[in-house]
Parts: structure tokens; sequence; C-alpha cells
């Protein structure tokens, strides 16, 4: 989707790089008194990001009007562009798609984006995609999958499904490594992105990773944190409502436990997961909880809490420095997972918890 900013918006996008350049001092004081919930300290960036986000709240008249704020949002939040070796637009299996190629032959990337299976698309998550792209060293490509309310459940999990298995058969020719294929997105994506590794778990056609950022994997569960951080924090529990009766309710089949992979009982063989979460999320505990439900499954799991964070954080890295931080190491993870075969790891981490017990150091991990 084009879009045209007008003079204040595109100020707001001038203005968004020099916000995650101030120093921390700075940040202190405009920020004001600290925000605390649950033992945690709201990053200063962070606070200043709710603020403004508090005037383009997730929610809109209809979902047309949605995608046109969200997509203002993104490309204000965009900052400058990240340089990759090369983009290109392109159809998998019959959606529209893009590749950002790393340069030389390396692991190949699924990414399937968020925006509550109603919003988001090549555009929105661009950065990130670059993001992953330039600094875990991979190709990305990032499939726009049908929306809701107009394609509501199960249209976005059969087009993650099936354009996962276009990605299997045609890796190699797009220059990537066919024997290191992943799949990775964030929220509503997360939540695909499960569907996916659990869909082909034990098959020759399973990832070999799995990243998950915030992934939302049980809509119908009761966790704190859905109360803890129903408002007030840019993903509130009216938005997360709202977006279920688009996509999982009017969809129907409900018994169809693609509706909440995060409660499968059927989770032996899947492959390892990175699963990232923000601290002030409402979706928190849901996606750690999946985390736990993988390692007591016998899966190799890193589950990073980023305490300081808000949901949507790996699509502000062009504002906030402490996301940009973040995104970092998630890349550093990522780029580690997939350099090595995976087996069980006893080496002390400083940043990633196992969940359930034991560490995985993604730094050894990658010099082994």
């Amino acid at each position: 989707m084009a879009i045209k900013l007008r003079p204040m918006q595109r100020l707001q996008a001038a203005l968004g790089p020099i916000l995650a350049s101030l120093p921390e001092p700075v940040l202190r004081r405009l920020a004001g008194a600290p925000i605390v919930v649950d033992g945690q300290t709201l990053e200063p960036d962070m606070q200043l990001v709710v603020k403004a986000l508090a005037k383009r709240p997730m929610m809109a008249a209809n979902a047309a009007a949605l995608r046109k704020q969200q997509t203002i949002g993104a490309v204000i939040a965009n900052g400058t562009p990240i340089e990759v070796h090369a983009v290109r637009d392109l159809e998998v299996a019959g959606l529209r798609a893009r590749h950002y190629h790393p340069g030389g032959t390396a692991p190949l990337v699924m990414f399937l984006h968020g925006g509550g299976f109603v919003f988001g698309d090549l555009e929105t998550h661009d950065r990130l995609c670059r993001m992953l792209c330039k600094h875990a060293g991979v190709h990305v490509l990032a499939i726009e999958y049908r929306l809701a309310p107009e394609h509501p459940f199960p249209a976005g999990a059969d087009d993650a499904e099936r354009a996962w298995q276009w990605v299997v058969a045609h890796a190699a020719g797009l220059g990537a490594d066919p024997s290191r294929l992943a799949v990775a997105g964030d929220s509503a994506g997360g939540n695909l992105s499960t569907i996916v590794a659990q869909r082909f778990a034990g098959t020759p056609l399973a990832p070999e990773a799995q990243l998950l950022l915030y992934p939302t994997v049980d809509h119908k569960g009761e966790y704190p944190s859905k109360t803890l951080f129903a408002e007030g924090f840019f993903l509130t529990r009216k938005a997360m409502a709202w977006f279920d009766e688009q996509y999982a309710i009017a969809g129907g089949n409900v018994d169809d436990p693609r509706h909440a992979p995060g409660t499968s009982k059927q989770l032996a063989n899947q492959p390892p997961a990175i699963i990232v979460t923000a601290g002030f999320d409402p979706l928190r505990d849901e996606a750690e909880a999946y985390g736990e439900a993988l390692r007591r499954a016998g899966s190799q799991v890193i589950v990073r809490r980023y305490r300081g964070l808000i949901h949507g954080f790996a699509s502000m890295t062009g504002v906030s420095r402490s996301a940009n931080e973040a995104m970092l190491e998630v890349c550093g993870m990522l780029r580690a997972v997939l350099a090595v075969q995976w087996k069980p790891v006893t080496v002390a981490s400083r940043t990633s918890p196992v969940a359930g017990g034991g560490t995985i150091d993604a730094a050894a991990v990658a010099s082994t």
C-alpha cells in the first residue's frame, strides 16, 4: 500500500531517529517518573513511545481504516532504511512475497508478519525483515498472507502451510541453503509460525528452527499478564478480543487445534525454538508457557524476556535504542541457532535462559 504522509507525519518520521540517538539521561528526563509493573521498569524510550502510541491506538472503525492507520505508523517508525544485498518482490504459492538476499548462500527464514490477522503487509515489516537479513545473515522470505475479516480462520494458517511447502521446494533457487530453513513471525505471525512447525514436525518438511516474537498462541487462556497489561501499553485486551472476533470466532470450526496452537498436546519433534517476549505485553505469559510446554515435550528452547519493552518492539527499532539493541541480540541468537546442529548444551548464559531450567549461551553455541 503506497502511503503519502501528511506534514506532521513527515515531521514525526524525521524525529524518530533523533529519539533513538538521545543519551540515556535525556531520555529519562523526557520520560518522567519511571513506570514499574510486576517488578519490571519500562525503558525510558519505551515510555515515550507509549505516549506517542496512545494517540494511535490499535483500534479503528473498521479493518480498512486500521490497516491504513497502522501502515502510516510503520512508515513513521521505520527510520533510516537498512541496506541489504538485494530485495525483490515475487509471488509464492499465489501470495505476495518479498525476498531479502544477504549475499551468498545462507540459511533462509520464512517470515510471517503480525497484525492480529487483520492488518500487516510487506511494508509494515520491511525494516524488521531487513534487520534479520543483515544482522542474522539469512535470506528472509516475507509472506503476505490473507487477512481477516475478509478471509477469517483458517485462511492465514492455510496460507502459511502452503507457503512453507513452496519454500522447501524453491529455497535453493533463491540462493539459500536448503538444509537450513527456519520459520519466524511476530505476534499473529508467531502464531502462524507455530502452526507451520507443528504441522510438519517429524517430516522431511520440518523447519530447522523457529523464531517466535511475542507470539499469540492461546487466545482463550487466562494469564496474569493479560490483566496486568490490559490497558496502557499499546496492545490492549479490548483490541485482542476484537482481533479474535474478526479472525478466529468468525472463521468457525472452533475445534480445529490451530485456533490455539499453544495448547496443543502433540508437541513431539518440534524444531529448536527461540521465543522472545516483552515484559509489558499482555501476551507475555502465554508465550512463555508455550516455551515451557515445548521444553517438557523434549524440544530445545530459548526463552528471552526483554523486561522493559512492550508488544511490537521488533518493529520499533528505528525510533527506540532499547528495541534496536534487543533485536540485535535476537539476530545473534538466530544466527547461532542456524549455524550449528542443535544438541544438549550445559554452558551458563547471562542472557538467554532456557524455559523450565538449563541455559544456552548463543555465543558459546556459535563457537562449537
